[in-house]
């Protein structure tokens, strides 16, 4: 594993191994199966482009009213717990004591991307956003506290662990694209991304 720190982002490169890729692809299937993944509304109306679903206490979601977490899918019935193979990736890097409240779960299809974004619909900063990397590679930019501030990539690939802390919280980052094809981890291609986050 490579330990890579770019503007206050820490990038574990290979930090999962393919059996445990394995394992948290299956287990992401089972979720998904309790609560379906679906095209969530931007609040200006546009479907976004990643398909999305949770697990744990909470879920981030967005329609019309706005960016906020919920308790329980959009078809109401309450999001499954997090699997013990995406806890132990948080307890191994974050913390063995406060688990996570939401494992957000984003699918990248070919054509997918996500605009440049902060996390901040949490209750408290102090604790980081931690994300995996499944399947086809994407290509991460990462900003700064402003929009408009100097960005830079780095292909992320399966396996991949990111720990967003610290200076590095409330930065713009996003996913300008996937390289389609890149892993043989999912089915049908595309790129599995899961954010663990602490929500109150």
């Amino acid at each position: 594993m490579d330990r890579l720190e770019i503007e206050g982002f820490i990038v574990l490169k290979g930090a999962l191994d393919r059996a445990a890729q394995k394992k948290i692809r299956d287990d992401v299937r089972d979720i998904a199966k309790a609560a379906p993944f679906y095209a969530p509304l931007t609040p200006w109306g546009k479907p976004m482009s990643v398909k999305m679903t949770s697990a744990g206490r909470y879920g981030w979601y967005t329609d019309r009213k706005g960016y906020r977490y919920i308790d329980h899918h959009p078809n109401g019935t309450p999001w499954p717990a997090i699997p013990v193979s995406i806890l132990s990736v948080w307890s191994d890097h974050v913390s063995a004591k406060r688990p996570p409240e939401c494992c957000l779960c984003n699918f990248y299809g070919e054509k997918a991307r996500m605009g440049l974004h902060q996390d901040k619909d949490e209750a408290d900063f102090t604790w980081p956003v931690l994300s995996i990397s499944l399947g086809d590679s994407g290509l991460f930019r990462i900003g700064g506290t402003e929009r408009s501030d100097p960005t830079q990539s780095i292909w992320l690939d399966s396996g991949d662990v990111v720990i967003m802390g610290g200076e590095a919280r409330l930065k713009f980052h996003g996913i300008d694209r996937i390289k389609f094809g890149t892993s043989d981890l999912l089915t049908q291609n595309g790129r599995l991304n899961l954010t663990l986050r602490v929500v109150e």
